[in-house]
């Protein structure tokens, strides 16, 4: 086991109780908000109505900006943080998933400087302040409520990266089971594939951690147990609320204590994939990991082996990758890439694209010649 530090700040509110705790909430912080939603669908299923009518009521001044795309880039952080500035906003609320949170967050940071947010992204500039941020959560996947990472894709330099920082922690998340009711059931899916990544990632990171293993295999373990009765019910509070949990266990820090560090390879070819083809986060990674682990299956055998025995009863490496696989053809999400339409001639830029940015993981690395296995494995 290494050495290790636990710091998570975040307060949440897991449960109906937005109504009367946002309001107080946000006066800690200023009066003056900047609302930051996605494309539409927080208004079309009442989500924004709701929070509207609570900050009206508590007297607050709401500047809105929407329009945050599944797969946020800098160009609306921008033009997010140009407008905060301008009506000299004291706070930050996020009203959506993992993309709209992402996209807060750095913009939290561009709001108290003028700097580039894009400087901040590619690590060449630490931010010293951000303005402070509130979350309320739409979509059980990427645990961004809870932690201190945000990515983002920038289609003018053909990159996809992802900023880790203490100042990106929300001050406050709601976390309202109710508000994913309305997710449909392949974002629901992809949701699911993505907190199971997340464990995933971290499990094949530095460092073997007995009870750490425990609590990601539980955690994998649940999502797999709720996954097929939600995806049969979409409307049954409880199974939305089990995902809900999971999905911010899986990534805020708790599947890392005891290791030095997470693999996150895997996300690396995701980021990819969604950058080229606009894939789904989630659905990229469904394509991505079996591919990892078979090209991975000698080099981490132990421990892919351990993963079978925990969660499907077996200690054979390839029938482990195998049952992990046909789970995620269960619930929907794609395992090839031909699945998302991905033809012959746009294999090769995959491979120059993962060249380019230089995809690997940080604890078990990737040639380019591994490049060139990974897309041949996730044809």
């Amino acid at each position: 086991m290494v050495n290790f530090t636990v710091y998570n700040p975040v307060r949440l509110v897991f449960g109906n109780q937005i109504k009367d705790e946002l309001g107080p909430c946000l006066k800690k912080f200023g009066m003056n908000i900047l609302l930051i939603y996605g494309k539409g669908s927080v208004k079309k299923y009442g989500y924004y109505n709701q929070i509207m009518n609570v900050l009206a009521s508590g007297g607050f001044k709401v500047t809105e900006f929407s329009g945050i795309k599944p797969n946020p880039v800098i160009n609306d952080v921008r033009a997010a943080v140009k407008l905060g500035k301008e009506k000299k906003v004291d706070v930050v609320l996020a009203l959506g998933g993992g993309s709209v949170i992402d996209s807060a967050k750095i913009v939290s940071l561009g709001l108290q400087t003028e700097i580039d947010p894009w400087e901040f992204m590619t690590w060449r500039i630490q931010p010293e302040k951000a303005t402070p941020l509130v979350t309320i959560l739409t979509l059980a996947a990427t645990g961004s409520e809870m932690n201190s990472a945000a990515v983002i894709q920038n289609h003018e330099t053909g990159e996809k990266l992802g900023l880790v920082n203490e100042l990106l922690f929300p001050k406050t998340s709601f976390l309202n089971p109710e508000f994913t009711l309305s997710v449909p059931k392949n974002y629901t899916a992809f949701g699911i594939v993505d907190l199971i990544a997340h464990s995933l990632e971290s499990y094949f990171g530095e460092g073997e951690p007995s009870i750490t293993d425990s609590f990601t295999f539980s955690i994998i373990k649940d999502a797999m147990r709720w996954a097929p009765k939600l995806l049969n019910n979409l409307d049954n509070l409880e199974y939305r609320a089990n995902i809900m949990l999971d999905a911010t266990l899986a990534l805020n820090g708790i599947t890392s204590y005891g290791k030095k560090g997470g693999d996150w390879g895997v996300h690396a070819m995701g980021h990819e994939l969604s950058l080229l083809f606009d894939t789904p986060h989630g659905a990229s990674l469904s394509i991505a990991y079996p591919a990892w682990l078979k090209l991975h299956k000698k080099t981490c055998s132990d421990r892919i082996s351990k993963l079978g025995d925990a969660l499907f009863d077996t200690s054979d490496v390839d029938e482990t990758i195998e049952k992990l696989t046909a789970f995620f053809a269960s619930v929907g999400s794609p395992v090839k890439l031909s699945e998302i339409n991905v033809n012959d001639e746009q294999l090769t830029e995959i491979v120059a694209q993962y060249h380019r940015n230089k995809v690997s993981g940080m604890h078990h690395k990737l040639s380019k010649y591994d490049h060139q296995t990974l897309v041949t494995l996730m044809i």
